[in-house]
């Protein structure tokens, strides 16, 4: 009996799929559970328009700054060990920013529960891709754990919408102490622990600390642009200072570390800096589609925030259908052509919410380009896991996964700082000839418009993804048996 069955008799694979989806839940949660909180959260801690970015880029840089190491800190001392370490920095992350009394505290709670998401998540992906085996059962897998992973982002909209106006906006975050500790402890005592063999490494510690150094210096110089302008010192030294950082990082990865964070040659493989491209395009045209919405329903609408959270829930819809279908056909057609798909959609979608006015009706301007915007993103989730880890070792599994939500979180980050800066530059330029709502959301418009032709991109870089016939080629998707050694 080889190892890998051994482990599979003692944890059914259902109980780690759900495990895993459990978790990766959690993160992508806190993703955006915080969207509909946010003018409470305003309100009560005293941010500017501007400042209350970095509710959110707090999480997201550092979710992105150490995703990498997190993905290779699972291979390294064992997925179930770090996959329950991450659990308790996120949860513990997660009670110090509902008890936060200023905005200091917030941000600083917030920041951590990244680097605990980013410990978490890769490991969750790792554990699925060195569990399930067989194409087709992995295909499943990654399926369900794609479609609960983009219900995670979605859902948070609606549950934050009623934990603010029911509760406080606190209880975004205190909803994960209880979820962290009951998955902490069936975690705890049901994974098998597994770890790539070979040399014992190092982590490259530095490489993590330059490139979220790097990616925050280039937000922080993106935001402070609506207030200092783009040619101001302070802007020009945050940009070199992001330069300085991430040439650095690259050298450092390239030349100097022993054991890199991130091994360059890993972008020779055509379907992974394609997947990556992709991704990094496509989460930079919707991660500030919820920050929008989320203020154009509430401040120019009147929305509450339960209404708000009730009007996301055809998004959440929308993207479990996306990533089930996608998750039944990628074996057939490879993921090109599901990536151009949903590329596509998400662009229309986002073209369609530029057109959004004063008085536009939910069901006769909104409804549908929410639709289309979030079943385009859940189209695109399954075949994106797939090619960003086609023909991947178990031992290099974290490092690739790791690379692909990084690439997400960048994305992310640095699609809302920027069109967050055009919206905000666009309402201050026409607030003296229209009144303010029609302001507002004539630079939420400038900015739905911007993202579209970014998701265009997208869908233009998905042609360049490898053309798989996965049908007798299955070797190239499945994770090679016999490289990985269970710990009883």
């Amino acid at each position: 009996m080889t190892p890998e069955t051994s482990a599979a008799n003692h944890t059914p694979e259902w109980l780690v799929l759900t495990l895993a989806c459990v978790a990766q839940f959690m993160v992508l949660l806190d993703v955006s559970i915080v969207n509909v909180a946010l003018p409470s959260i305003k309100h009560s801690l005293g941010f500017s328009q501007v400042e209350l970015q970095w509710v959110l880029n707090a999480y997201t840089l550092t979710f992105a700054g150490f995703l990498l190491l997190g993905g290779r800190t699972a291979d390294l001392f064992g997925r179930r060990r770090v996959f329950l370490l991450g659990l308790t920095v996120f949860t513990l992350a997660s009670l110090l920013g509902g008890l936060a009394q200023d905005q200091a505290m917030l941000i600083s709670a917030r920041a951590v529960q990244g680097v605990g998401g980013a410990i978490l998540s890769p490991a969750t992906l790792t554990i699925l891709t060195t569990t399930f085996r067989e194409p087709r059962a992995r295909a499943r897998a990654m399926g369900m754990w794609s479609a609960v992973a983009g219900a995670g982002g979605a859902t948070g909209a609606l549950l934050g919408g009623i934990l603010t106006e029911e509760l406080s906006w606190r209880w975004i975050l205190f909803i994960n102490i209880p979820i962290g500790i009951a998955t902490f402890i069936v975690g705890r005592a049901f994974l098998q622990e597994s770890r790539a063999e070979g040399e014992r490494q190092t982590l490259d510690v530095l490489g993590a600390v330059l490139v979220t150094a790097g990616l925050t210096s280039l937000v922080f110089g993106v935001v402070r642009t609506t207030s200092v302008g783009w040619g101001s010192w302070q802007t020009i030294v945050a940009f070199g200072a992001a330069t300085a950082l991430i040439a650095w990082f690259l050298v450092h990865e390239g030349s100097v570390a022993k054991f890199p964070l991130m091994r360059l040659t890993l972008f020779a493989r055509r379907s992974i800096w394609t997947a990556n491209l992709v991704m990094f395009l496509l989460s930079g045209a919707l991660f500030a589609m919820w920050f929008f919405v989320s203020l154009y329903l509430q401040e120019v609408h009147g929305y509450s925030p339960l209404r708000t959270g009730f009007a996301f829930v055809p998004q959440t819809v929308a993207i479990m259908i996306g990533a089930q279908v996608s998750s039944r056909v990628v074996l057939r057609t490879g993921p090109r052509p599901l990536l151009v798909l949903g590329g596509l959609l998400s662009a229309v979608g986002l073209f369609l919410f530029s057109g959004l006015g004063v008085h536009t009706g939910y069901w006769s301007g909104f409804f549908l380009p929410s639709v289309l915007v979030t079943l385009g993103l859940g189209v695109s989730f399954t075949p994106l896991a797939y090619a960003a880890t086609a023909g991947i070792p178990p031992h290099q599994a974290g490092l690739a996964s790791g690379l692909v939500n990084t690439s997400r979180q960048i994305g992310g980050a640095v699609g809302l700082a920027v069109l967050a800066a055009v919206a905000t530059t666009r309402t201050h330029d026409v607030a003296s000839a229209v009144n303010q709502l029609t302001a507002l959301t004539d630079g939420y418009g400038l900015a739905f418009r911007i993202g579209s032709v970014i998701a265009l991109a997208a869908a233009a870089a998905a042609l360049l993804v490898p053309a798989r016939s996965v049908a007798g080629r299955d070797r190239d998707w499945a994770v090679e048996p016999g490289t990985v050694r269970i710990v009883e």
